[in-house]
């Protein structure tokens, strides 16, 4: 964003725009994986009661967690990403 409150560059729009569906998409990945790690043996096969529901209930959780944390840490490092000084241009050192 331009200092002193300016409106952001369509190019900014969209870098904010594809960093927010990368974040969406891979935190709903992981959160796939970990359910069907967790909660997997329990939809597979015929479990006691108990141990299915706490299998079930502990992946969704974690699952819904791990969405909720993946998401945010992905956007925060977008946010602290070193940004070139002038448009169109990389900084010296890279």
């Amino acid at each position: 964003m331009t200092g002193y409150g300016g409106r952001r560059s369509p190019a900014e729009r969209d870098a904010i725009t594809v960093e927010t569906g990368y974040a969406l998409c891979s935190a709903a990945f992981a959160a796939a994986v970990v359910l069907g790690a967790v909660a997997g043996p329990a939809l597979l096969f015929e479990l006691p009661g108990p141990f299915e529901t706490v299998l079930r209930r502990t992946g969704a959780l974690l699952a819904t967690v791990l969405f909720a944390v993946r998401t945010v840490a992905v956007l925060v490092r977008f946010r602290r990403a070193d940004q070139p000084s002038q448009p169109g241009r990389t900084k010296p050192d890279s």
